[in-house]
């Protein structure tokens, strides 16, 4: 992590540059198609950081027959799922460039679904989101849940009817990350870094996960070292997980970058919105570089310290010390900040994040160095989307307790996950010259947003 001084041995790359590391790479997408309007039968081709201003545009537009929407990377178009057949719905969608999905669940009764499973199957080690791409609820049991917990949940499913949610086992535990970009190390635990940011009233800051901040007051970027930065805020658990941490070091130099090993970072420029179907890459001191994609977004998930709402969920591998590690787009977007979630980087698994959105958002803070650094704060984008209408794609709140370990205390330390493994950070960057959502709060946890 990188403090006063920054080492010029590593070279900054410029968000769209092509990083290959091992398991995972970043690979500029293929330029994107021409943006002049089309005829309506033929769809425009899209960025991912495209899709939420779009969907939210035409949720405002198409009111309640809006139920979603998702990327299909392969093609590069955005589809927004309708109910019913009104061909100036349609057509409405069809000039926006995008592809219509008729679909059979409504946003208002995967809403009332998501509230059922709420008040009768809060249960430890269970999550659950709004998978667009199904028009369904998916519900995941980790594998604690068993005998009456799991007739419970069952039952609780079955009888909101056939084709609106489903239920799966996952082999894993829920839990929080806590342990190993950068990692940093507090009270007996080790985290990592996010993104670095510039707090409210100017100072150099970063944000990790919250139940990280909650686990110790004060965080190193050496094990037994001395500390740089204490804990400014934190939310953990509750609606959201994620912590403002502020260098004790006033003069610290806090690059937007994040570092993914080999002596290379990558360079942010603004913080986004995630949309369902983008690809992503999360950086973590435990595991290093991985990349996955978007799968839900407002899951709730319910750990064994509580209820966390609001997340992003992804089929991107994490494992413990990997807690507070940037999510982030080959664009150079930050997306999030690993929370938690189930299995690990062998077997595979479910791994949910915290929209940095909504993080910069809550503790009043500014992504990069300064305000005009690197892209808007939370508040900047997160309003402009979310005021698009009703989007049902996101996932339910409910509840909290999963998986039994990660607790934010928890300082183990992962295999292969010392301090020096740079990972997603990105306070450890290299070169100077790197440089709200209106859903209802009716407590299903699906929020209006337009993604």
């Amino acid at each position: 992590m990188s403090h006063k001084r920054i080492p010029k041995r590593k070279a900054a790359i410029a968000a769209g540059s092509v990083v290959a590391l091992g398991a995972a790479a970043l690979v500029l997408p293929n330029a994107m198609a021409s943006q002049t309007d089309t005829t309506d039968a033929a769809p425009r081709t899209f960025k991912s950081a495209e899709v939420p201003d779009v969907a939210a545009q035409l949720a405002s537009r198409l009111g309640e027959a809006f139920a979603g929407s998702y990327y299909d990377a392969d093609k590069q178009q955005i589809i927004i799922n309708v109910v019913g057949d009104d061909s100036n719905v349609v057509n409405e969608i069809r000039k926006a460039g995008a592809v219509p999905n008729e679909v059979d669940n409504s946003t208002a009764e995967l809403k009332a679904a998501a509230r059922t499973l709420r008040t009768d199957a809060t249960i430890p080690g269970t999550a659950w989101s709004v998978d667009p791409r199904t028009n369904e609820i998916r519900v995941t049991a980790d594998r604690t849940v068993t005998g009456a917990k799991w007739n419970r949940l069952t039952s609780t499913v079955k009888s909101l009817g056939s084709d609106v949610a489903t239920v799966k086992k996952s082999a894993g535990t829920f839990k929080t990350f806590v342990e190993g970009g950068d990692a940093i190390f507090g009270g007996g635990a080790r985290c990592s870094l996010g993104f670095n940011v510039t707090a409210g009233d100017g100072s150099p800051a970063f944000l990790t996960a919250g139940h990280c901040g909650v686990a110790a007051a004060e965080w190193s970027d050496a094990q037994d070292g001395a500390p740089i930065a204490t804990v400014d805020q934190a939310t953990f658990p509750g609606a959201g997980d994620f912590a403002l941490v502020k260098y004790d070091d006033p003069n610290t130099q806090a690059a937007s970058t994040v570092d993914v090993g080999n002596g290379q970072t990558v360079e942010i420029t603004q913080a986004a919105e995630a949309a369902v179907g983008q690809q992503v890459f999360r950086m973590g001191s435990t595991t290093g570089l991985k990349d996955g994609s978007v799968t839900g977004l407002d899951a709730t998930v319910n750990y064994p310290e509580g209820t966390v709402t609001g997340l992003i969920q992804t089929d991107v591998c994490a494992e413990p010390g990997d807690s507070g590690g940037s999510l982030f787009t080959q664009e150079g977007g930050a997306i999030g900040l690993t929370s938690g979630g189930s299995g690990d980087c062998t077997s595979g698994g479910e791994t949910f994040f915290q929209p940095v959105t909504t993080a910069l958002e809550a503790v009043g803070a500014t992504l990069g160095a300064g305000a005009g650094d690197a892209g808007a704060g939370a508040g900047d984008q997160a309003g402009e989307e979310g005021q698009a209408g009703e989007e049902g794609q996101a996932g339910e709140e409910g509840q909290a307790g999963a998986g039994e370990e990660g607790q934010a205390g928890a300082g183990e330390e992962a295999p292969g996950g010392a301090e020096d493994q740079q990972a997603g950070g990105a306070g450890e960057t290299a070169d100077p010259s790197a440089p709200a959502d209106d859903g209802a709060d009716d407590g299903s946890g699906l929020t209006g947003t337009g993604h």
